[in-house]
């Protein structure tokens, strides 16, 4: 609130020089004194004409003034208190801020106003986001739960379609394979046993016509014998067949597949808290202390012992953990290296030598998936497919299902898969990796 000096709009502050009025006293009793003798210096109130301005001494409080007591007619913004008109000139309030009760009073009832008003247009407010906004929010909400339930069941009910669809058709597949092997081993073995039973008569015919034939009988039932003979010889020797073999391959499907090892990727908790094998590790690598990275060392300065595990010419490593049950994932940061390999691998794998039979990806007891400079590709037995990946993969996810027989690369950023292979484990699985630039690790 705004306001002035009390000591310039109290009307004592202004100098009087007419006298006082009739019955008005020239100085309070404190001050009266005889003539030309005063006991004490003047207090603030006395207006005794012999003065010529006001005493400068320090106003009392105004309860100590016998005079004016109660005599509150103005306001002090300064202190917030009603004080004296008397006592404000020049007492501690003098060069306070103030004015009249009077006017102070109308200013506050001013500013109540303005806080009513503005209370009531907050009332307003409220009582229209209470009406309008929350109940509009109230709808919106059960509406769009609604929706989201009609959505949720929409799309479980369009892949469980879907699923029973794709479960139909592949148990038929199945079905229809499983009859048509039984049917080539129902015909086989139709024909095998009456070849055998061919076979057992040709054989007691020649054993009859040996034992018990005379010379001549013999000589002139030469051409039949040697008929039977030959007809004898007309039945092949058995060879086994993949007709007679169930195709596996008949029950896969890529939806399936696919959401297989989404759903298992995305509900797969943890992955496995794998180490490095430290006895597999090639003289150019160099192991951390957690035996989680990998790093390449150029110059090859790594004096590790020599033992059958460690690998002699590939900078290859092996985990320290097997797996021969159940399904399993882990993952590979690769961000920092442009040479790389990332998969799994039998313990059989061979670790001496130069030759293919040590190379992950290049024999049948290894799958990876690898990165050299921008060229991704994944190999197994020396067969090499080159991926043409939308982006660099930072994480690299390996996921094995040993009892499926199912191995999936995917990058886990993304959640997107790589590349799978089908295959039926016969050993115990180990993590295998290889690193030719900067280093890779293991996370968990």
């Amino acid at each position: 609130w705004a306001g002035r000096p009390l000591a310039a709009v109290c009307p004592m502050s202004q100098p009087e020089s007419e006298p006082p009025e009739p019955g008005q006293p020239a100085a309070c009793p404190s001050c009266q004194q005889e003539e030309g003798e005063l006991s004490r210096p003047p207090c603030c109130t006395c207006r005794r004409p012999d003065l010529q301005q006001l005493p400068a001494s320090r106003a009392p409080e105004c309860s100590d003034c016998p005079i004016h007591r109660g005599q509150e007619g103005w306001f002090c913004y300064t202190e917030g208190r009603l004080v004296c008109a008397h006592c404000a000139i020049p007492g501690p309030c003098s060069s306070h801020l103030g004015t009249t009760i009077g006017e102070a009073a109308e200013r506050m009832r001013n500013n109540l106003v303005d806080v009513c008003e503005k209370l009531q247009l907050r009332l307003a407010s409220v009582e229209k986001f209470t009406a309008e906004t929350l109940s509009n929010k109230s709808q919106g909400v059960k509406a769009n739960a609604s929706g989201a339930r009609e959505l949720i069941i929409q799309r479980l009910n369009f892949i469980r379609e879907i699923c029973e669809n794709e479960e139909q058709r592949l148990l038929e597949v199945i079905h229809d394979e499983e009859e048509q092997v039984q049917q080539s081993i129902l015909t086989q073995k139709t024909y095998w046993m009456e070849s055998q039973q061919k076979l057992v008569d040709i054989k007691n015919y020649l054993v009859d016509t040996l034992t018990k034939m005379d010379d001549s009988a013999l000589l002139k039932r030469q051409q039949e014998i040697f008929e039977r003979a030959e007809e004898a010889e007309g039945i092949l020797e058995p060879v086994d067949s993949n007709k007679l073999n169930f195709n596996l391959s008949c029950a896969h499907s890529h939806l399936l597949g696919n959401l297989w090892a989404s759903a298992a990727m995305i509900c797969i908790a943890d992955t496995e808290d794998l180490h490095i094998d430290e006895k597999t590790l090639h003289t150019s690598l160099m192991l951390s202390e957690s035996k989680k990275r990998l790093t390449f060392v150029k110059k090859k300065v790594q004096l590790y012992p020599d033992c059958p595990e460690r690998f002699e010419h590939w900078p290859n490593a092996l985990g320290l953990e097997s797996f021969q049950s159940g399904l399993h994932t882990w993952t590979v940061d690769v961000r920092n290296s442009c040479a790389y390999k990332v998969g799994l691998a039998y313990g059989c794998l061979p670790r001496k030598g130069s030759s293919h039979e040590s190379r992950l990806g290049y024999n049948s007891s290894s799958w990876v998936f690898s990165r050299y400079d921008e060229e991704y590709t994944v190999a197994h037995d020396g067969q090499l497919k080159t991926l043409d990946l939308l982006r660099c993969p930072k994480l690299i996810g390996v996921m094995v299902d040993y009892d499926g027989g199912e191995i999936l690369f995917y990058d886990a950023d993304a959640c997107a898969i790589i590349h799978s292979y089908r295959t039926k484990f016969v050993r115990p699985i180990h993590a295998a990796l290889a690193v030719a630039d900067e280093s890779i690790a293991i996370v968990h």
